[in-house]
């Protein structure tokens, strides 16, 4: 009887021991456990993708596989660095395209959305099919890069025409004076690509298509941003727009780490 006491006795001390150990070891490995299996909102929150309000927009109009990033979001510092009478419209025309692509691009912010993408010619001395040479020179006919505010309408010898207001000094502020203008031409046209490969050049004008000049003038005149992007480095070590912007960029990105706001267009 003592023998068989003690055996039960033996039997559930090694029993609590075992229990108390399996207890133990489910504590210590469950932090384990979880940070390797558990979607841990901390651990998430770290790692998330953040995407600039630029980003968000340029999806949201849907100008992938349209409008370069790069030319959009240098449009959009400009933008946000400028004064502009219309702030609903602006125009991105990209010169790291060939004049054979469609490459002038009219955005409405306001209602999102895309409104005319067309070729666009430029100077004669900026070089053939692709635009490599800028200049603010009187005389140089070649097309200017950087940041206009669209000014008044007027007939001229190109017909309906379009006044662009230089923003950029040393850049682009003698557009005026050089007679800079957005027109159309007869040499800015698909039979023209089709027969020669590339569009005919102005004297430093961005050119349109005949059929699509009076709308788009009649859509952007009167204050909106122009911008003429090719993706140039001497332009962007020139422009004080673009160094202005850089900085006011890295002032928001330190203000959004304060305090976790995304700032909107």
């Amino acid at each position: 009887m003592k023998k068989t006491k003690l055996l039960l006795m033996l039997m559930t001390l090694v029993g609590s021991i075992t229990i108390i150990s399996q207890t133990a070891a489910t504590y210590y490995q469950t932090p384990l456990t979880d940070s390797i299996n558990s979607p841990i909102p901390l651990v998430k929150s770290d790692l998330k993708e953040t995407k600039s309000a630029a980003e968000l927009l340029y999806e949201e109009i849907g100008l992938s596989g349209k409008l370069n990033f790069d030319a959009f979001d240098q449009a959009m510092l400009g933008y946000e660095n400028l004064e502009f009478k219309n702030k609903d419209i602006i125009t991105v025309i990209d010169f790291t395209l060939p004049s054979t692509e469609k490459r002038m691009y009219v955005i409405d912010l306001k209602n999102k959305k895309l409104l005319y993408h067309t070729i666009v010619s430029h100077g004669r001395n900026s070089g053939e099919k692709y635009a490599t040479a800028f200049s603010n020179r009187h005389g140089s006919y070649q097309s200017s890069l950087g940041f206009y505010s669209t000014a008044n309408t007027y007939y001229g010898g190109n017909g309906y025409s379009l006044v662009l207001d230089g923003l950029e000094k040393g850049i682009n502020d003698q557009a005026k004076a050089r007679a800079v203008v957005i027109h159309g031409a007869d040499y800015c046209s698909q039979s023209v690509i089709n027969n020669t490969g590339r569009l005919g050049r102005s004297y430093g004008c961005p050119a349109l298509p005949r059929e699509v000049t009076k709308p788009i003038i009649n859509t952007i005149k009167n204050g909106s941003m122009v911008y003429i992007y090719a993706d140039n480095q001497n332009y962007m070590n020139a422009s004080r727009v673009m160094k202005s912007a850089k900085t006011t960029l890295l002032a928001q990105h330190i203000n959004d780490d304060a305090d976790s706001t995304v700032r909107t267009y």
